[in-house]
């Protein structure tokens, strides 16, 4: 039986920052949900894929070039020194921590509000004859460091993702996803 390939991906023609916050108190609500600190990597990614977003609300292609080339180079810089990999295509909601940096690739359908996520994140696709088959993470759900969550799936709101769990399937809301730790002893 051949599984149902996904829906299409947003095709980034457009501003999908929230549409209930002006951009400026956007990035001081994100600022404020990094503790205020200027120099956090996550509060950084969000203000580049933030930017991104809102230069797509410029009509005029000519006009709007000069800032898709910021957008790109800031992109990048993103992923170099931060290690934090967030297209502008994300759907992301508002108050989303990115609380630590390094590893983390977020190639989701969207991102809820109020979400956490950790280091060494990865969302994205499960398999390559399916491109468009990425996750998406309603709002409140708690992502510990290492988390792998990949394919059409959706993780229901305010989930709690264990670090280094692997997320394959559909998770209804109000869950806790754990891996069991396996204890390996050896007898002297």
């Amino acid at each position: 039986m051949e599984k149902k390939k996904a829906d299409p991906l947003w095709d980034g023609s457009s501003n999908r920052n929230p549409s209930d916050i002006g951009f400026w108190a956007l990035i001081r609500e994100d600022f404020a949900t990094h503790q205020r600190d200027f120099f956090s990597q996550g509060f950084f990614a969000l203000v580049v894929h933030r930017f991104g977003n809102w230069r797509m609300s410029i009509s005029i292609r000519l006009v709007r070039l000069p800032f898709s080339v910021l957008y790109m180079l800031f992109a990048k810089l993103t992923q170099i020194f931060c290690g934090i990999k967030l297209d502008y295509t994300v759907q992301v909601g508002r108050r989303v921590k990115i609380e630590h940096f390094g590893g983390m690739i977020l190639g989701a359908r969207s991102i809820g509000n109020d979400v956490v996520i950790r280091q060494n994140t990865t969302f994205g696709i499960r398999d390559a004859s399916d491109l468009a088959a990425k996750p998406t993470i309603e709002d409140g759900v708690n992502i510990g460091a290492g988390a792998v969550i990949v394919g059409n799936i959706t993780i229901g709101h305010h989930s709690k993702i264990a670090p280094n769990t692997v997320v394959i399937e559909n998770i209804p809301p109000f869950s806790t996803v754990y891996v069991k730790p396996t204890i390996v002893t050896k007898n002297v």
